[in-house]
C-alpha cells in the first residue's frame, strides 16, 4: 500500500487568524507540523493543502511539498480530496495542521486498521478518546461518538450519546478526534457527493461517510492532542517545547 499525509492549512481562522504562521521556537506551526509528520517515517510521501501562497513559500522554501487548492472548501475533506484524484495512492491520512505534536503511535494504528482488513472492508479509520468530565460530554463543541461491537462507528452527535437513562448500567463516552485515515476511494466518493441532511444539521463531515454508506473503524487513543486554536494555545506550546 503507498500511504500518504495530507495536511490542510487554510490560513484564516475565525479564533486565531494566521496561526499556521505563528512563530513556534523558530519555526512556524505549520512548519513544525510538516516536519513532524516527515519525522514518522510512516508515509511515503507528506504533502501541505493550503490556499494561501504566504504558507506555500514557507513549506517550499523548507524543501516541502505543496499542493494549492483550487476551490474554497467547506470541510478537510474536500480540500484533500480535490488534492489527492490524480495522485498515486491507496490510504491518505488527514493531519491535522494546527497540531504540530504528533502522536506516531495513533497514526500507526490507524494505518494498522488497514494492513489487517484484508477483504477491503473498512473505509475509514479515525480516533475516539475516552472522556469522563460531565462538562466536556455536554459540549456540543465535543462530537460524541458510538460504536458497534467491533468498533465501527454507529453514529457521530454534538448531542450526549448514548442517552443514559437507566443510571445502573455504566456508559463510557467517547469525544472523537478529528484524525481520518481514508481509502483514496471513499474520499473520492465523498467529494462528489453533496453535503447529506444529518450533516447538515449536526455539522459533522463523517456523517456524510455514512450516509453515503462508508464503514468507519474507531480506535481508541488515550492521547489528546495539542491543538493550536487560540494564542493561549500557542503559549502553551512553547512551553511544551521548553521556550
Amino acid at each position: 500500500m503507498k500511504i500518504i499525509a495530507m495536511i490542510p492549512a487554510r490560513y484564516s481562522a475565525s479564533r486565531f487568524p494566521g496561526k499556521l504562521m505563528k512563530d513556534l521556537g523558530g519555526k512556524t506551526v505549520i512548519l513544525r507540523t510538516f516536519e513532524a509528520a516527515l519525522s514518522t517515517n510512516l508515509f511515503d510521501e507528506v504533502y501541505v493543502v493550503t490556499d494561501s501562497e504566504v504558507i506555500q513559500k514557507n513549506i517550499v522554501d523548507a524543501g516541502g511539498n505543496v499542493i494549492m487548492s483550487k476551490t474554497a472548501h467547506q470541510c478537510g475533506s474536500d480540500r484533500i480530496a480535490e488534492a489527492v484524484e490524480f495522485l498515486d495512492a491507496d490510504i491518505v491520512i488527514n493531519v491535522q495542521g494546527d497540531e504540530p505534536f504528533i502522536d506516531k503511535t495513533s497514526l500507526s494504528q490507524l494505518i494498522e486498521v488497514f494492513k489487517e482488513d484484508v477483504n477491503k472492508e473498512i473505509d475509514l479509520a479515525s480516533l475516539k478518546v475516552e472522556i469522563t468530565n460531565q462538562e466536556d460530554i455536554e459540549n456540543p463543541n465535543n462530537v460524541k461518538v458510538i460504536t458497534d461491537i467491533n468498533n465501527l462507528a454507529i453514529y457521530f452527535s454534538r448531542s450526549v450519546i448514548p442517552f443514559h437513562r437507566d443510571k445502573g448500567i455504566s456508559v463510557k463516552y467517547y469525544k472523537h478526534k478529528g484524525v481520518y485515515a481514508f481509502r483514496k476511494q471513499a474520499l473520492l466518493d465523498f467529494y462528489k457527493t453533496p453535503m447529506t441532511p444529518l450533516e447538515a444539521s449536526e455539522k459533522i463531515e463523517a456523517i456524510r461517510y455514512q450516509e453515503i454508506g462508508k464503514k468507519i473503524k474507531m480506535v481508541e487513543t488515550a492521547v489528546e492532542a495539542i491543538g493550536i486554536d487560540t494564542p493561549e494555545d500557542l503559549e502553551k506550546a512553547k512551553k511544551y517545547l521548553n521556550l
